[in-house]
């Protein structure tokens, strides 16, 4: 397990009516904390683009202008980091990823998530499917800030936060899986905070 792998920050006693929210082991956070493995990209969303390739019907490559078109929308949810913070009541702005599943065909059982600057995570398709994740280029009526991975980050909320990758830039679909840049440096291959499942052992 590499060095730069952190369990956890302090705790924070959540109001009495938000505690059955959090997933076991998490803390209440009020703020968003900036957590990155490395330098902060600068990426227009003039020129920004996104591809999902791979394993799929129909290869494509789009514009944020183009994928805001499927049909944006607010996403409220709750954001559970591995380093035991969770965001409760917050919202993203953006477009569920079935909008483009819908114009590619994709035909693997797997992905991995592509960012600007060579990061990579890994889910099942089944955790990209079924309106359980977007592309979101707004945080509480904002643009997204660059340190929390604006112009446009993917988010997955049902999983630990590491897994809504910043600055996405494209998805390959394959027919097996590989682990990403944490899942291949010690943190779980899925991710579930219900079961904290934070690390190869958990």
């Amino acid at each position: 397990m590499a060095d730069f792998i952190s369990r956890g920050f302090g705790g924070r006693r959540p109001p009495e009516h938000l505690a059955k929210r959090l997933p076991p082991g998490q803390y209440y956070e009020k703020g968003f904390p900036v957590l990155s493995a490395g330098p902060t990209p600068k990426v227009d969303l003039d020129t920004w683009r996104f591809s999902i390739e791979g394993k799929v019907g129909s290869p494509g490559n789009w514009s944020w202008g183009q994928i805001k078109d499927l049909g944006f929308e607010q996403i409220p949810c709750d954001i559970h980091c591995v380093t035991k913070w969770s965001k409760l009541d917050t919202s993203f702005g953006g477009v569920s990823l079935d909008a483009l599943w819908d114009l590619v065909e994709p035909e693997g059982d797997f992905a991995v998530v592509q960012s600007i600057g060579g990061y990579t995570t890994n889910l099942p398709m089944d955790d990209l499917t079924g309106r359980k994740a977007w592309l979101v280029s707004e945080h509480e009526g904002l643009p997204l800030a660059p340190d929390h991975g604006g112009p446009v980050r993917l988010l997955v909320p049902h999983l630990y936060f590491w897994k809504s990758a910043k600055w996405v830039s494209g998805i390959r679909v394959l027919k097996d899986d590989y682990p990403g840049f944490w899942e291949a440096n010690g943190y779980h291959n899925r991710g579930d905070p219900w079961r904290e499942q934070r690390y190869w052992s958990d």
